[in-house]
């Protein structure tokens, strides 16, 4: 390449070296793009043994805990979205304290979030725990509320995926619990009982989330939802109590048993 004055501009092995750098990751990024645009579909693998299991099971959880239902306390689907967001890596019990006696009170808009300077929020969530990434999620999801929905909620996954802090479990429980739309939420608790009694045999939340949708019917969805909630907090935990288990025949989990 010639320079202004006529002179060859050279290149130095440094910057060849980068360019080379450069074109590799171009190449291996439109790869990548390629495998991805190509990949096929997961598709759940049920059989009717399995969805037969699937009903006798959660029978059984619906009776062992009658009181299954969401456990955050709302009023509207914002506070539901609020609190879910809030929720991570603490307890309900916690999130319900700060939100029925701070939050709620001070905030009622999605306007008021985003009002709100980001410091002063921050105290207000300091005891729900990484409070910084939390008003940060919690304003960012409003902006997007007020921007771009007038100020509602929106009612569809792909609407609430598009906010900021919300991803599909999320999502699924303001869908099922604030509008009624059928929807499963795989948090922690969900993904390691499906995982045990088998109804899903993947890491993914995604691929649980479509596993359990196929074995499970439509009516049943927000249903199964809880009672695996509630069943892996308070029997099936990281370290579970078998013995205690209203569903324990019907468990492949491997079992240390005494000799």
């Amino acid at each position: 390449m010639a320079a202004k004055n006529g002179t060859a501009k050279k290149v130095t092995p440094k910057k060849r070296i980068a360019k080379k750098r450069i074109a590799k990751k171009a190449i291996a990024k439109k790869a990548t793009t390629k495998k991805r645009a190509t990949k096929k579909p997961y598709v759940p693998k049920v059989t009717p043994e399995l969805r037969a299991r699937a009903r006798k099971i959660l029978g059984r959880l619906e009776r062992a805990y009658p009181d299954w239902g969401p456990t955050l306390e709302f009023a509207d689907p914002l506070q539901l979205l609020v609190a879910t967001i809030l929720a991570a890596q603490a307890r309900d019990e916690r999130i319900n304290e700060v939100t029925r006696t701070v939050v709620f009170p001070k905030y009622r808009t999605a306007a008021d979030y985003v009002a709100v300077e980001v410091g002063a929020l921050e105290r207000d969530l300091v005891p729900t725990g990484f409070f910084r990434q939390k008003a940060k999620a919690v304003k960012g999801a409003a902006l997007g509320i007020v921007e771009r929905f007038g100020g509602e909620v929106p009612r569809d996954m792909e609407g609430l995926t598009s906010l900021r802090g919300v991803g599909r479990k999320t999502a699924s429980i303001v869908l099922a619990n604030a509008f009624g739309v059928p929807a499963i939420a795989v948090d922690r608790h969900v993904a390691r009982v499906a995982g045990r009694l088998r109804l899903s045999r993947q890491a993914d939340p995604d691929k649980i989330e479509q596993d359990l949708r196929a074995v499970f019917e439509e009516e049943d969805w927000v249903k199964a939802t809880w009672n695996l909630v509630l069943h892996g907090r308070r029997i099936c935990t990281p370290t579970p109590k078998c013995p205690d288990c209203p569903v324990i025949d019907l468990c492949p989990y491997p079992r240390k048993t005494k000799a």
